[in-house]
């Protein structure tokens, strides 16, 4: 665990002591006046102005409280009334993965199986043979639902291996120099917890779900040190521009910490802007347990990433019930049951933190049982037990988020995407209690926001307007798509702020705007308090602060 900023907040006393007894005012690097600053402070929800002195909150108040701290080598940055809100954290991204999406083929918006086709083929002319096609974030539902094959492509790419995802990365589609690469054939057996398609001779359609896709991807090439800082360097750019300051990086691309090490790194070269909270998987606790790594304001880790089911979108999430379009279809398990409890209840003896994956609510309901089953036996700590996504939750269950004390990881920006076509799935009954952040608030559950970046853009403004109107991207539900579970703009804003930084077991250090906490803070268009829900996705980034230095936007905003 993180511990609190001390260093930080002894300084900023002992300046403020030796000014109280007749020596000079401190002077701040930087103060923001004329603002209107939602702090996230419950004690003092909203502010005029604050003064900033390195990396970190000295003062937080009227504009007129900010004069002793201007000195000569002071910025003052007047925001002519724009809305300040603490920096955002996005709680579930997958970081490298995500920063290669912005450099590969992007496939998130191809509406037809030709345009599909149209641009593989045209990204891999750009690169030289023997080069791997991946990322792409496809949604077969733009097209009507028939999954792609790799008869699509194969003409197309005889000397580059592809294999791109579906955009919830549970799904991928090889072509055939891929499989050959891999040795998937007919003859391949069906892993467990995972699925090859097949053709009616069995032969694969290039289609793998789940863990099956492992047995692919643990042929392709790692990444060099250089593609990783490349990755890096996009991320971090795309994630200011939308006002995120801090991360929780679930990738451990191949069992790497592969964030952690490039973000050292990065530190170590003056180039660090993005605060970040690495996980490794699940089944390598003892060597994280063994690490020895070190956490500090800018890089921790100390957490693990684990997997009960699949997803949603495509046909893997584990229900009690089967999938109203598909009747003999229960979605999957990808781990026994038993062999979950091990590893948790190991991680969790050796202190690590939990953050495990479930989406249907057998799934939950899973994970749920092993959390209880585990903190009993493991005796009481601190424990801040993660589930992420908690999709869609059996109504039984909804309490015994709140009454384990586990921490809903969810992703708001999924509900009105797949509140396009989730009924189809799982009919009108399940849906009541999908996404279900009013429940899970009312019940006494500490809710955390992320986006699940690279499968939905990184955006927590529009995660923020997804959780308080839930309109669809198809526009069909212009009321809200289960409109009992919306939250209001305070609930969704303290999601991506203060319950985040808890999250990380970092509310002393962040989340909100206080004396002695991190300067982290993004500079808005709008107030979204005073927007109406159906504009709040127009509100626009206009600056972003990491630790009191402009990543994002002008600096003479406002002036």
């Amino acid at each position: 665990m993180l511990m609190r900023p001390v260093s930080n907040l002894l300084i900023i006393m002992l300046s403020l002591l030796a000014f109280a007894c007749g020596g000079e005012s401190p002077k701040a690097t930087l103060v923001i006046t004329h603002a209107r600053i939602w702090t996230a402070d419950a004690a003092r929800p909203y502010s005029e102005a604050m003064a900033i002195m390195g990396d970190t909150i000295c003062a937080i108040g009227e504009a007129e409280e900010m004069r002793p701290f201007v000195g000569e080598h002071t910025q003052v940055v007047d925001l002519g009334g724009h809305f300040v809100a603490p920096g955002f954290i996005d709680c579930h991204v997958h970081l490298i993965s995500g920063g290669r999406s912005l450099l590969s083929v992007d496939l998130r918006d191809a509406a037809s199986p030709e345009e599909f086709i149209r641009r593989i083929a045209d990204y891999a002319q750009q690169l030289p043979p023997g080069s791997w096609i991946m990322e792409g974030n496809w949604d077969h539902s733009l097209w009507g639902g028939e999954l792609p094959h790799k008869s699509w492509i194969d003409a197309y790419t005889p000397q580059h291996p592809v294999a791109v995802f579906r955009l919830d990365g549970h799904m991928l589609l090889a072509n055939s120099l891929a499989l050959q690469l891999a040795g998937i054939d007919a003859h391949t057996p069906e892993p467990a917890g995972g699925e090859i398609v097949r053709q009616a001779d069995g032969r694969p359609t290039g289609i793998l779900k789940d863990n099956a896709m492992n047995l692919l991807l643990q042929h392709v090439p790692p990444l060099s040190a250089q593609q990783k800082a490349e990755a890096f360097e996009a991320a971090m750019q795309y994630l200011w521009a939308n006002g995120v300051t801090s991360v929780h990086d679930v990738d451990g691309l191949n069992g790497e910490l592969s964030s952690y090490e490039t973000a050292r790194t990065f530190q170590q070269q003056g180039r660090l802007g993005l605060r970040l909270y690495a996980a490794k998987p699940l089944s390598q606790w003892e060597e994280l347990a063994g690490a020895g790594l070190k956490n500090d304001k800018w890089v921790k880790t100390g957490c693990l990433k684990g997997f009960v089911d699949g997803s949603l979108g495509s046909h893997t999430a584990a229900f009690k019930q089967p999938y109203t379009d598909q009747p003999n279809d229960y979605g999957l398990f990808l781990h026994e049951e038993a062999e979950l409890y091990r590893w948790i209840a190991s991680a969790d003896s050796a202190g690590l933190h939990l953050l495990v994956h479930a989406i249907g609510d057998s799934a939950i309901a899973c994970l749920l049982n092993i959390y209880q089953r585990v903190a009993a036996e493991n005796g009481p700590r601190d424990r801040r037990f993660r589930m992420e996504h908690a999709q869609h939750i059996d109504p039984a269950d909804m309490h015994r988020f709140a009454q384990l004390g586990v921490i809903a990881s969810m992703q708001p920006y999924h509900a009105i995407d797949d509140g396009r076509w989730a009924e189809t799935y799982i009919g009108p009954e399940r849906i009541r209690t999908t996404y279900a952040f009013r429940s899970l608030l009312d019940a006494g559950a500490t809710l955390a926001f992320g986006s699940d970046w690279a499968v939905a853009p990184a955006s927590p403004i529009q995660g923020i307007y997804a959780a308080v109107s839930r309109r669809t991207l198809d526009g069909r539900h212009p009321g809200g798509w289960v409109p009992g579970q919306k939250i209001s703009v305070e609930e969704a804003l303290l999601a991506y702020t203060r319950h985040a930084a808890y999250a990380s077991f970092e509310e002393d250090l962040k989340g909100s705007l206080q004396t002695g906490k991190l300067a982290d803070f993004v500079v808005l268009s709008q107030d979204p308090f005073r927007t109406q829900p159906a504009a709040l996705g127009d509100i626009r980034v206009l600056q972003t602060y990491v630790g009191g230095v402009l990543r994002f936007g002008e600096s003479r905003l406002g002036e």
